[in-house]
């Protein structure tokens, strides 16, 4: 939910938002949570150097034993640390450690049982959790079915503005069924709401720490979770402090804190790394790469990170309401030049608004269908030009939102501006900060007077319907409130198919469709960064970091 995200995308997503197709079986057959993970198919293996020139590597190396602690840079402060509303990376990247889900996400981008020992499917329209005995939350209560249907149940109350409340658009009810059971009905076959319980959207707090904590809930004191860490001191503007949980029910955290430090300004960021102020951190600015890369204080890693650069288009009212004007903006967009200087190389020019490895659960045939035959990217500046002139869109002003958050956000506008004065338009930058650029996501007041923003937007399961419903009718994510009846009843749908490859199949329609009227403009393929100095090893290099506890596995380096 999605993600999640201004970078999610998840999420960013909603979306939400993952990773790990799974391959479930046709509506009416029984699936354990032991065939759903056997089943599951994440992206394809990756390693050794990619085409462009990098890297991706499946894991940084075990950490050989315990450490005190270890600190992390992260972008922007949290909002807010409620789960319900966890879009962006900050969040994701300190909530994955403290709260968990129903299932869980792996760093091989597959799914296995999370506060849920199994989950079962005893016809299309019902779910049922079998949930983990003995799991307790950080103020020592015993989890029970009980927190599960109000954690379920806070993902769909309008007072809480949930960002993953599209993920239970289909839920008819959610209910006790035993002690340690919660079945969920729904009222149609629905393939990604399973999916999703492996993100936030499945996360599971205790009803009494939530309740207890009333409006502050996310924002002080603790966040009633079971994870391996739990919410330490939160130094308002400058970092957040998690402790090791020791009554966790899984394997025990091998660091006992971590620092997450807030550094909005990206050469702030690097130096920290540079000086072990911070020893490491994900999405790392593409500006620094080489710095990094090349200081000898640790190791740049590159991993599968389901994510797309595209420019987001967040109002269809004016110029941009006529597809000939967006069609022109990405003939002209530079694309090659953007993944040079704006992701320093690390990425991939591409066509299409989903990644590669989102269809990974397809067939040879449905991926071909999916990814070839769609409008080419390269550049036409003349045919650009009388497009513009066509739609009758010459001087006209557009604007398009920028912020410091890295080079790739701010050189992305930049190359639109450029690409809008070569074709005739009047594209104007406007800068706000990281935090008001997350705000973009969850605010509508926040879009207002924008036309365009760039978005990384990350995958939070690994379906491209992830991305692609975001542009059904009303989805959290339209933005620029885009309708298309046939579009809406192709997402139905492709939603009510469980098989795998039929579902992908129909979602190949839905690419073509959402690329060739540019809802969003495509850009490039972008991986995780992670940075570790030579004291810590462990994290995982795959976008899984936004629900997988991560830091966990964060321990001494060799």
């Amino acid at each position: 939910m999605n993600t999640p995200v201004p970078r999610p995308g998840r999420r960013a997503g909603v979306r939400r938002g993952g990773q790990a197709t799974r391959r479930l079986a046709a509506a009416g057959a029984l699936l354990t949570s032991a065939a759903l993970v056997a089943s599951c198919s994440g992206p394809p293996k990756q390693g050794g150097s990619s085409s462009a020139g990098f890297s991706l590597s499946k894991a940084t190396p075990a950490a050989k034993g315990e450490i005190d602690s270890f600190s992390w840079a992260v972008y922007a402060e949290p909002p807010t640390l409620d789960h319900t509303v966890a879009f962006d990376y900050p969040q994701n990247t300190i909530l994955s450690n403290v709260c968990e889900s129903l299932m869980r996400w792996t760093p091989g981008l597959t799914t296995e049982p999370g506060l849920a020992q199994k989950a079962t499917n005893p016809d299309a329209t019902t779910w049922v959790y079998d949930l983990r005995s003995g799991v307790r939350f950080h103020d020592g209560k015993v989890m029970t079915a009980d927190d599960v249907v109000f954690s379920l149940g806070r993902q769909t109350d309008p007072n809480n503005a949930a960002a993953w409340a599209q993920v239970f658009q289909n839920v008819a009810s959610v209910k006790k069924t035993g002690p340690l059971q919660v079945t969920v009905k729904l009222k149609k076959p629905d393939s990604q709401f399973p999916q999703y319980m492996a993100t936030a959207a499945g996360v599971v707090a205790s009803e009494a720490g939530v309740e207890a904590a009333g409006k502050d809930y996310g924002t002080s004191g603790g966040l009633a979770c079971t994870g391996p860490f739990k919410l330490g001191t939160w130094n308002k503007g400058q970092s957040v402090e998690l402790d090791r949980f020791d009554g966790y029910w899984g394997k025990k955290a091998k660091s006992g804190k971590v620092v997450f430090r807030f550094m909005t300004d990206p050469s702030a960021r690097t130096n920290a790394m540079l000086s072990g102020d911070a020893d490491g951190g994900y999405l790392i600015p593409t500006e620094s790469y080489d710095r990094l890369r090349n200081s000898g204080v640790g190791t740049l890693y590159f991993g599968e990170g389901l994510s797309t650069v595209n420019v987001n288009i967040t109002n269809m009212k004016g110029p941009l309401g006529d597809v000939r004007v967006r069609r022109a903006l990405s003939m002209a967009l530079d694309r090659p030049g953007f993944v040079k200087a704006g992701l320093g190389g690390a990425g991939t020019v591409t066509d299409a608004l989903t990644t590669r490895a989102a269809w990974a659960g397809a067939s040879e045939q449905t991926r071909k269908n999916a990814l070839d035959g769609l409008p080419s990217v390269e550049p036409d500046i003349e045919k650009a030009k009388g497009l513009i002139k066509e739609a009758g869109a010459t001087g006209k002003r557009l604007t398009v939102a920028t912020s410091s958050i890295g080079q790739d956000v701010s050189l992305l506008a930049t190359a639109v501006q450029a690409a809008g004065a070569q074709i005739g338009l009047d594209i104007k930058l406007k800068t706000i900060a990281p935090n008001a650029f997350t705000a973009l996501f969850t605010d509508p007041k926040a879009r207002e007077g924008i036309d365009m923003f760039p978005l990384t937007y990350y995958d939070s399961i690994t379906d491209p319907l992830d991305l692609l419903q975001n542009f059904k009718t009303g989805a959290y994510m339209n933005f620029a409130g885009y309708s298309d009846k046939k579009y809406d009843e192709t997402v139905d749908r492709a939603t009510a198919v469980y098989d795998p490859d039929k579902r992908l199949a129909i979602e190949a329609e839905l690419q073509k469709h959402a690329v060739e009227q540019l809802l969003w403009i495509p850009v490039a393929e972008w991986p995780t960064a992670v940075f570790l100095n030579k004291r810590i090893t462990g994290a995982p290099t795959t976008i899984s970091y936004m629900y997988y506890p991560w830091a966990a596995d964060v321990g001494a380096a060799p």
